[in-house]
């Protein structure tokens, strides 16, 4: 080894002793100047203060833990600061001892007084409680209608969902139902385009059958694409029944025809045409009301159609053309599936349809223009109005019943 090496290591070692000998001169400044910082210069209040006395001098420094001092005349709760040792067990106090030693208020209240309850004021029902059951039938019936159900994570305004998916739904031919439960009502609800209400619960129903007959597989498959499409825009768990639906269509269909019935008395003038003036005064007598239908229609106190009176001719009314129109005859219509106690109210019509024929110098005949007798009324009154409407309350939709308006439309 040359001279040239020998020094370049002694070079080296040296270099290194000298960084570690001022790495640790650092390390002994720093720590004096910690414990400087450190020192406490005052006496702790919590642990006596100036009247505590002076600590012992020792030998080797004993950690000293936070202690509580209670002034014995005072009874002034102190604040109590956590010990890490285990506290000595306290001495017992004799029973009359302790009743003779007055105890101090609590500093605070481990938790508040509960405040007064109203017991008038129903209990709330927690904010995202979600209620448990179905629309009722009335509203959607699993039977009569295609029911998506669908969960959402937020509530969406109804005006939004009903109006997201309006241009492929309007070209089904069936009607759609949007049902939404109402949180704060704790009830469901139909829900229109313009509805503010908010909603987390939404089912919706593709109406089975209508007066148009049943649903197509064309229309399931387009109703059933656009509610997965809208669950997609609103972020909800949807729910599409795999049920036999074509299938429960074609059943219910074959339900409404045998009981899809209207009911017609015809008024036949005997020569002379019934003026149009003069109708119109006795069906507004009658209590009946003139629509853009073009008939003259008779409502409950419910706002319900309970029968009708149209043109025996091929005019409609009109309030113009009604001032100048004669005919030779007029029909009384009663819709069998859409009316409440049909039999009733066929009573009334037929006794409504006699009236107008005495004023009027009118035949009260069948469709063959032949003469009805009160044998034959009440033949029609059975057969057809009691017993179609008895058999819609034996397939659980009765006549009248707001699914059986839904149906029947």
């Amino acid at each position: 080894m040359t001279e040239l090496q020998m020094g370049l290591i002694g070079l080296g070692a040296a270099a290194v002793a000298g960084v570690l000998g001022y790495n640790k001169w650092q390390e002994m400044r720093q720590r004096k100047l910690a414990q400087a910082v450190l020192k406490p210069h005052h006496d702790d209040v919590l642990l006596g203060g100036r009247n505590a006395p002076p600590a012992e001098p020792s030998a080797v420094d004993v950690r000293s833990e936070p202690e509580i001092r209670i002034e014995p005349e005072a009874f002034e709760p102190e604040r109590v600061e956590p010990m890490l040792a285990e506290p000595e067990p306290e001495p017992a106090v004799p029973e009359t001892a302790a009743a003779e030693i007055p105890v101090a208020p609590p500093a605070f209240r481990a938790s508040p007084e509960p405040l007064p309850v109203d017991d008038d004021i129903p209990p709330a029902a927690p904010v995202n409680a979600l209620p448990a059951g179905e629309p009722p039938v009335e509203l959607l019936d699993p039977r009569l209608e295609y029911v998506v159900a669908m969960d959402l994570v937020e509530a969406v305004p109804a005006r939004q969902i009903v109006r997201s998916q309006r241009e492929v739904l309007h070209r089904l031919g069936k009607p759609v139902h949007w049902i939404g439960y109402n949180e704060a009502a704790r009830e469901w609800q139909r829900l229109t385009s313009d509805s503010e209400l908010e909603i987390r619960r939404l089912r919706v129903g593709l109406q089975l059958v209508n007066r148009l007959g049943p649903l197509s597989e064309g229309d399931l498959t387009m109703f059933s694409n656009a509610m997965r499409v809208l669950a997609d825009e609103l972020m909800a768990v949807v729910d599409l029944p795999a049920i036999r639906v074509l299938d429960q269509a074609a059943e219910v269909d074959r339900f409404c025809a045998a009981v899809d019935l209207e009911i017609g008395l015809n008024l036949i003038s005997r020569g002379i045409p019934f003026p149009g003036t003069k109708i119109r005064a006795l069906a507004e007598a009658a209590g009946m009301v003139l629509g853009i239908d073009g008939l003259f229609t008779r409502y409950d106190d419910d706002g319900r159609a309970l029968f009708s009176l149209q043109n025996y001719e091929n005019t409609q009314f009109t309030a113009d053309a009604i001032r100048t129109l004669t005919t030779h005859g007029l029909t009384f219509l009663l819709d069998v599936p859409r009316v409440e106690n049909g039999e009733r109210v066929f009573v009334q019509m037929t006794d409504l349809a006699r009236r107008f024929g005495e004023a009027l110098q009118g035949a009260l005949v069948d469709d063959n223009r032949q003469p009805l007798n009160d044998a034959q009324l009440d033949h029609i009154r059975r057969e057809f109005i009691g017993k179609p409407q008895a058999t819609m309350a034996a397939f659980g939709v009765p006549a009248g019943s707001p699914r059986a308006r839904r149906l029947f439309s």
